[in-house]
């Protein structure tokens, strides 16, 4: 490096920008990828997400080994590393066998591991190298601002996917858009590797301010380690939440990483302030929104939802500045992210693997909301000791009082808890978050303050819930079973979402009830099963649920029911839970995996009928809508079979999606929107939407008698045009964007319970 060589900045900078934007750029594609061989279940996201940290991790440490070779020989074996990678370009999925029923949690990291590995290792492990070789450079200055550029391009590569990338390109051009990123980032790594090309081993020796700093203490590198962890399980339980009863896409699996990405570019840059006031206000935030936090009922509204998104981020970007603040000298720089992405990996290994195992519900996000306050910087918001100039002794009994007064209010909470935040409940939540404000600045304190206002908001009935047997969680989700004796009723709920209900009375308990009514879509056409195809008619039932539909079946029929979950089969089979089966379809059998897959290993022309209803809680199977997947079950059907799906959802209107493909198949289509009886006496049915489809307009005739103008929709027994849409994007397995369907007027408001 001569004298009058300039630092190059600029080449740096954008060298860990486009690499950064290629590396997250790539997880959503790769989920989008994987949704007709997985499914859109959030333990995928988490799954991926996972993969994706160790794959970090790796990539991490193989940047700090690389430390110990000068500059020019660490360039050499990264530039090697890239070509090797290229040998996995474009971005495909890899072709492995299906998992068997529950093996879901380990095969789908192999997936990943041998779809994207070397190429997400290679690119993960360039922005702490650059950040090393920048400081090579004595008038480079501090290179931990370059990693505010790393999360700024990664930042952008998120958000850019689901805004932009995904509605615009099919994946195959994406992969191969993907494919010329990475030539350009190869070309920039060569470049800068030119401009520090002299640089020693240990380059960051030579930093700004490095000098002989110690190596940080065990003490302080475990510190590192738990801050940055705490984030990353955040910012994973949130997802979970989001994921399960909004939609599977990557449009919301982005936002909690994009958010958690954006606090790494605020708490990283030179603009000190932003942090400060945040990390000030963190503690407020954590009462207000993380007081909610064990709460398991009413918790399905979406400003809940957008509540819980600035809470995470919040919380990240204060424990991120507080890393910041602890860095060590640029000596130490890669040990630093080293264990940063160790962190992470913890966190992401604690929601993603070990918290489905260990607990019956998502205990993980409000464990992780009490270690954000025990690892934030806590400074006093009322500083009352000092105005008061109380001795040290008389703080601790006022700190014991405010929390004995605390114990009480949440114990009144609980005693009456009833579901809903009535007057009672909010006055003395509020003085708990009163007190919850007085005590900051004592973690001691603050601490168990936080979780007497959770116990407190529903969390004592959710810890309850535990020890009754009636909850249960898988990879797909959280199921519990709750009697209701006043109404005789038993009800499934997944996530926040009804998923089924069964009437206890003997006289009642065969009943449709919820979306499964006589009067809706599908009990119109299983109720003239026989008329349409004989006493012998072949049925496919997608989704298990409580087994409601089970009741339809008449003697002489066939049905085989497509179920992914398997605890779903368990609670269903089980008739202290649910009769259903056992009174009406005990011999059906039960095929396990995932719809899609399974269906196509079906014998063409088998079924007269087949039901898709598959959403888990509110969430779209987008691979269960596409045009390879709506041809696998044409495959599967007889040539005048009847395919009926259920479209009801409060987020999305897919009547386009389900138009543009009866059209392009030249089929008939209708759709049956059933408000659900204004005088339901037991209050057990639900109004729904169900679409028809079929390839033949006479099997359309006999089953809905004509298809009628859509003013006469909520009519009895009224099936009325599917709405279509102009230039509406069909539907593809290498094509679908959610957001045309998009209800925007449904976003903010009240959920449904």
């Amino acid at each position: 490096m001569t004298a009058t060589a300039s630092p190059r900045r600029w080449l740096f900078v954008l060298t860990i920008l486009v690499g950064s934007f290629l590396l997250f750029q790539v997880q959503p594609m790769v989920a989008r990828m994987v949704l007709p061989r997985l499914g859109g279940a959030p333990a995928v996201w988490n799954s991926a997400m996972l993969v994706y940290q160790a794959l970090l991790l790796g990539g991490y440490a193989y940047a700090h080994w690389l430390g110990r070779f000068a500059v020019r020989k660490q360039a050499i074996i990264h530039l090697a590393l890239f070509l090797v990678a290229a040998l996995w370009l474009p971005i495909g999925i890899a072709q492995l066998a299906p998992p068997a029923a529950g093996q879901e949690a380990l095969w789908v990291p192999l997936l990943l591991l041998a779809s994207i590995g070397p190429v997400f290792f290679a690119v993960s492990a360039q922005a702490p190298l650059m950040q090393r070789w920048f400081a090579a450079d004595s008038r480079a200055g501090d290179p931990y601002y370059l990693y505010a550029a790393s999360n700024l391009g990664s930042f952008a590569g998120l958000i850019s996917y689901p805004a932009f990338v995904e509605p615009t390109l099919p994946l195959a051009a994406q992969s191969w858009g993907w494919t010329a990123g990475y030539a350009l980032l190869v070309l920039l790594v060569a470049a800068s590797a030119a401009a520090r090309w002299h640089g020693p081993a240990e380059t960051a020796n030579h930093g700004a301010d490095a000098g002989d700093a110690p190596r940080p203490t065990w003490r302080r590198q475990v510190h590192w380690l738990l801050i940055a962890a705490v984030p990353s399980g955040l910012m994973l339980s949130t997802t979970t939440h989001l994921t399960t009863d909004i939609v599977a896409m990557p449009l919301l699996w982005v936002l909690p990483l994009g958010l958690y990405l954006l606090s790494f570019v605020i708490a990283f840059s030179t603009m000190e302030r932003p942090t400060q006031i945040i990390t000030l206000i963190a503690p407020v935030v954590l009462l207000a929104v993380g007081g909610l936090g064990l709460l398991s009922s009413g918790g399905g509204s979406m400003t809940i939802a957008l509540a819980s998104l600035a809470m995470l981020f919040v919380i990240a970007t204060a424990l991120h500045g507080y890393l910041y603040h602890l860095r060590p000298a640029a000596q130490h720089l890669t040990l630093f992210y080293l264990i940063m992405s160790a962190g992470g990996v913890l966190g992401g290994l604690f929601a993603a693997l070990v918290a489905p195992l260990l607990f019956d519900w998502v205990y993980e996000h409000p464990i992780l909301i009490l270690a954000a306050a025990a690892l934030l910087p806590l400074p006093a918001l009322f500083p009352w000791d000092k105005w008061l100039k109380l001795e040290q002794r008389t703080v601790r009994l006022v700190l014991l009082l405010l929390i004995a007064v605390a114990m009480f209010a949440a114990r009144s909470m609980m005693g009456n808890w009833t579901g809903r935040i009535d007057g009672a409940t909010a006055a003395w939540g509020l003085t708990i978050f009163a007190i919850g404000i007085l005590v900051i600045g004592w973690r001691w304190a603050f601490v168990p303050v936080l979780a007497l206002l959770m116990i407190g908001v529903g969390g004592w009935d959710t810890i309850q819930e535990s020890f009754t047997g009636s909850r249960v969680r898988s990879y797909f989700g959280v199921y519990t079973v709750t009697d209701y004796p006043a109404s005789n009723q038993r009800r499934l709920a997944h996530g926040t979402t009804l998923h089924g209900l069964q009437r206890t009375d003997a006289e009642h308990r065969r009943d449709p009830t919820t979306y499964y009514g006589h009067e809706s879509g599908v009990g119109l056409t299983l109720d003239k099963a026989e008329a349409l195809a004989g006493p012998n008619a072949s049925i496919g039932i997608v989704g298990l649920g409580a087994g409601t539909l089970a009741c339809y079946r008449k003697p002489g029929q066939q049905w085989t029911i497509f179920e992914i979950d398997p605890a779903m089969v368990e609670i269903a089979r089980d008739p202290s839970k649910f009769t259903f089966l056992s009174d009406c379809a005990g011999n059906t059998p039960i095929v396990l995996g995932d719809a899609r897959l399974q269906i196509a290993k079906q014998p063409a022309g088998r079924f007269d009928i087949i039901v898709i209803d598959a959403f888990s809680s509110d969430a779209i199977p987008l691979h269960l809508l596409t045009k390879e997947a709506i041809g696998i079950y044409r495959r599967a059907m007889k040539p005048d079979g009847i395919l009926l799906i259920h479209i009801s959802n409060r987020f999305f209107g897919l009547e386009p999606v389900l138009a543009e493909e009866a059209r392009a198949r030249g089929w008939t289509a209708a759709i049956r929107m059933d408000p659900g009886p204004a005088d339901d006496e037991f209050g057990d049915l639900a109004g729904s939407n169900w679409v028809a489809l079929t390839a033949t307009p006479q099997r359309m005739q006999q089953l809905t008698g004509g298809i009628r103008p859509r003013t006469e929709a909520s009519e009895d027994g009224a099936w009325v045009p599917l709405e279509s849409r102009r230039n509406f994007e069909r539907w593809t397995d290498n094509y679908a964007s959610t957001l045309p369907v998009l209800l925007w007027d449904h976003i903010i408001g009240k959920r449904d319970e």
